[in-house]
Formats: C-alpha cells, sequence, structure tokens
C-alpha cells in the first residue's frame, strides 16, 4: 500500500480537512500523519474530533503519531501546570475547548494512546526524527529525542519523514534520506502532504494554502 503522510496541523482544522478531502485516496494510501495536531490554531478541539473519527472511521488507514505538543498537553494535566505548554499555544488551546464544550478529557485518552512513530519496511515516520547521536531516541524527554530534536538525522536505510521544524517548503536531505514536510500551517504557511510508493519512493507533495479561518 501506498502512503499520504501530513505534515503539523496545530489546530488549523480548514486547511487539514481540504488537504485530507482533496488528496487522500482512501483506498489505496495509509495516511499518516506526524503529531502536533494541537495548539496554536484557532480550530484545536475540532481538529482533533476529525483525527479521531477518520482513525474510527479507517482503523487499518489512518495513523496519528504523537508530537511534543500533544507531550506537553499531557504533561500539563499530568503534573499542572506547565507553563511551558500554556506560552506555547496551551492556553489558547483550553479556551477553545471551553468555548466549544468538547470532552477535554476523553480526547486527553485518545491522545494517551498515540504512538510515537510509524515504521514500515522502507517508511520510517515520526515528529521529529531519529538523530544521529543520542543515547536513547525514544525517550520523551531527550532534547534529542524523537519528539524534540532538531539535529542532523541518522540515515536509516528507508526513507525518514518528519515535521516539527518549519521551513517554507517540504526539503529532502539525502545524506539522511529524510524529507522535512512541517511547513507552517500555523504560521500563515502551507499544510503539506506527501504521497510514498509502496518501495518507499516520493512520487508527489501537495501543499494546502492555510485556509484564514484558522488563523
Amino acid at each position: 500500500m501506498d502512503h499520504f503522510v501530513i505534515g503539523d496541523i496545530h489546530g488549523c482544522f480548514y486547511t487539514f480537512k481540504k488537504l485530507v478531502e482533496e488528496h487522500w485516496d482512501r483506498e489505496k494510501e495509509m495516511l499518516v500523519q506526524v503529531g502536533d495536531l494541537v495548539d496554536r490554531g484557532k480550530h484545536v478541539p475540532q481538529t482533533v474530533q476529525f483525527a479521531r473519527q477518520l482513525a474510527s472511521d479507517f482503523p487499518e488507514r489512518a495513523y496519528f503519531i504523537k508530537g511534543n505538543h500533544e507531550a506537553m498537553l499531557l504533561e500539563h494535566f499530568a503534573n499542572p501546570p506547565s507553563y511551558n505548554w500554556l506560552r506555547q499555544g496551551g492556553q489558547e488551546t483550553l479556551d477553545q475547548y471551553a468555548a466549544a464544550e468538547r470532552n477535554l478529557a476523553n480526547d486527553i485518552k485518545w491522545l494517551e494512546s498515540l504512538p510515537l512513530f510509524y515504521d514500515h519496511d522502507k517508511l520510517f515516520v515520526s515528529h521529529a526524527g531519529i538523530a544521529q547521536n543520542t543515547h536513547d531516541p525514544f525517550d520523551e524527554d531527550n532534547p534529542y529525542g524523537i519528539l524534540w530534536n532538531r539535529s542532523k538525522l541518522k540515515n536509516l536505510s528507508k526513507l525518514q519523514i518528519v515535521g516539527h521544524t518549519p521551513i517554507k517548503e517540504p526539503k529532502f536531505d539525502p545524506d539522511s534520506h529524510a524529507y522535512y514536510i512541517d511547513t507552517g500551517a500555523a504560521y500563515a504557511g502551507s499544510l503539506t502532504g506527501i504521497k510514498i510508493d509502496q518501495a518507499g519512493e516520493p512520487l508527489e507533495l501537495f501543499q494546502v494554502k492555510t485556509d484564514s479561518r484558522d488563523l
């Protein structure tokens, strides 16, 4: 099966919905999202609701990964308060849930269940990637770990796709054989999706400019 991998969404519900509805082939592709559904954009509750609906409707075809913003949200409720999260869009997320009257506790349970990565024979997807030099990339508190890393990525001998670090355009690094696809949806940039074939080869890139309703 081919894959359709989507970058950081950050509460940009209308942009997310458009990218999925216009470019994801539900019959032929596995949808994988790199994390950071929450914070910054104007529609976090709706974004999480849509992601959960996709995961429910297509349990074998829609796969969502934990990002560092999900990790910060969960830490806030496990060991409150997390002022770092509140400063980085968390307070707005709380305000949006209050206004939407959506059950945040129920969504927290779902966010807790999200995996740290998606691993396929020819493809590895995570939020921030596997760094070249780190003792435990799967430690959620490791600054060079899979949730937080911004250093050079390790070549895994398969295509690696990450988000986390906003850039203007998707970028391929041949040394690490990695694609960076966080194109700043929450900063009036765009939301990127990339189609990958069964051999782990990129087929096509799609970018949807951030909908003004999300900003």
